[in-house]
């Protein structure tokens, strides 16, 4: 059986490629002629990044999973090292992306570069992160963490409001953020 808060870290995932996916898709496209919605959309998808996996996501691995994992596999352990460096400069790169975003609403065209150029890396940056927690930490914490570890990890994690994934009820407050996001995300493969 998986434990709820390994499903809960993967849905995050799920959740957070999209929003990266979306932010990309839509960079590209640029505002056209609806740039107050645009621009709307993309501030959302940026402040969901740095409200929940910044807020949420991280400091729970770093926390709860992480130390537990390290102290059993050394191949993790090394691992864990730099995930838990690109945790700590996370929502410093975020904040820049929302900065280079306003730059570009406010100041025109001649500031999208600089705003494409910083999502790229983001993006690259941050799916590598969760390749390396996907292929190297999640299987070394099914392979040894026990039945106490679980369960302290997945109360950690039950209180995560996992506002992209369907079927969650989701902290009302939160209701315009989940619906100027799914609004903006690319539809489901059929």
């Amino acid at each position: 059986m998986v434990p709820p808060s390994l499903r809960i870290i993967q849905e995050e995932h799920v959740a957070l490629a999209g929003v990266l996916k979306a932010l990309r898709q839509m960079e590209h496209q640029g505002p056209g002629d609806a740039p107050q919605p645009f621009f709307d959309a993309m501030r959302a998808m940026l402040f969901y990044i740095d409200e929940f996996p910044e807020r949420q996501h991280h400091p729970k691995e770093s926390q709860w999973l992480f130390p537990r994992v390290a102290a059993r596999s050394e191949e993790a352990a090394r691992a864990i090292e730099q995930l838990d460096r690109d945790h700590e400069s996370g929502e410093a790169a975020v904040r820049e992306l929302q900065h280079l975003l306003l730059a570009w609403e406010l100041l025109g065209e001649p500031r999208r570069a600089a705003f494409a150029g910083a999502l790229m890396r983001y993006n690259d940056f941050y799916l590598a992160h969760m390749r390396v927690e996907d292929a190297v930490v999640l299987p070394a914490a099914l392979a040894e963490l026990g039945a106490d570890d679980w369960h302290a990890i997945d109360q950690a994690f039950a209180t995560n409001d996992l506002l992209l994934t369907p079927g969650v009820p989701r902290d009302p407050a939160f209701e315009r953020l989940y619906a100027a996001i799914r609004h903006a995300l690319p539809a489901p493969a059929p």
